[in-house]
């Protein structure tokens, strides 16, 4: 049987909730692996790439359950690790170096959507010396990270009212966007390998429920990390679309299985989408190797296209092999 090193991220004793969760994948995956009767080991992935060098010398792994989302706490460098195991030939799940380091820069993801004619809202950064339109909602998102880091209420701005320019100069905000903020419903998209093409599964919306008038009805951090958190308890993945919704679902399948051959997917991948009023899609993020935690929105969505977690991952490990 194949033998099989899960690796991921470093943590310390400083790491926030969005940064643990990684130790809740690997926890999951490693049971899943025990259940499919692989032999496992795991080791962590930081700035000092010697120790990952000398354990994969040593153990010699058939495959790395690549888990690895920032390296030093920077999402900049997540194609480090799948560089390394290409210098050492040795096969890991997910996608490529390419495809992690473009589609975790969300500036440079957006250029490439452009560029192929997917839409994709309008942004602001600070090296294009742009002011933002009066008149238009932003929202002012961290360009290289991801599970909503840096998100809050106070992310949703109006044009009139903010100086970008004076906001980019501090050093702990200039890696920031404004992008154009789109009124309406959120739907994510899931996709795993399948033998021959990538598999979609069911499209889940997500729900903002008994939110107050004026509160922004987006993916914060609270409603995906703060447990006790109005947000957490009452934003809503729903699988239950309506018969209306057909034509929109085929678009927003169209468009992910075109992210998936843009970006060089492998393994698995979730696309989030804005739909405004003009049912017209907007995709505001492409997401290689999605979160697996037990409870994230990937799994949840193969669970209800009859593929549960163990299958999940067996489905992952066989695509990488």
């Amino acid at each position: 049987m194949d033998k099989i090193l899960v690796l991921h991220n470093a943590i310390s004793d400083h790491s926030l909730m969005d940064e643990l969760d990684v130790l809740d994948q690997a926890d999951a995956v490693e049971q899943a692996l025990d259940e499919l009767g692989y032999s496992h080991s795991r080791a962590s992935f930081g700035l000092n790439l010697e120790p990952v060098r000398q354990i994969l010398e040593a153990e010699s792994p058939d495959l790395v359950f690549n888990l690895v989302e920032t390296i030093g706490g920077k999402g900049s460098l997540i194609h480090l690790c799948p560089s390394l195991l290409e210098a050492y030939h040795i096969p890991y799940t997910g996608s490529g170096p390419w495809s992690l380091l473009v589609t975790t820069d969300k500036v440079r993801t957006k250029k490439i959507l452009k560029e192929k004619g997917v839409a994709t809202p309008g942004w602001i950064i600070p090296q294009d010396n742009q002011e933002p339109v009066p008149d238009q909602k932003y929202i002012l998102k961290p360009v290289w990270e991801d599970g909503s880091a840096g998100i809050t209420d106070e992310s949703i701005i109006h044009g009139k009212d903010f100086n970008y320019r004076q906001y980019s100069r501090d050093k702990k905000t200039k890696e920031y966007m404004l992008e154009e903020f789109i009124e309406g419903r959120e739907f994510n998209i899931t996709m795993l390998h399948g033998e021959d093409s990538p598999v979609v599964m069911p499209p889940a919306e997500m729900l903002y429920l008994d939110f107050p008038p004026g509160k922004p009805k987006i993916l914060n951090y609270a409603s995906k990390w703060d447990t006790g958190s109005f947000e957490y308890h009452n934003t809503i993945r729903s699988f239950e679309l309506g018969e209306g919704d057909r034509d929109l679902v085929g678009k927003l399948v169209q468009i992910s299985r075109e992210c998936w051959d843009i970006f060089e997917m492998r393994g698995y991948m979730r696309v989030d989408f804005r739909v405004d009023g003009q049912m017209q899609p907007y995709v505001i993020e492409v997401n290689a190797n999605p979160c697996l935690s037990p409870d994230a929105g990937f799994p949840a969505a193969c669970a209800k296209g009859g593929i549960e977690y163990t299958e999940m991952i067996h489905w992952i490990v066989k695509n990488a092999l």
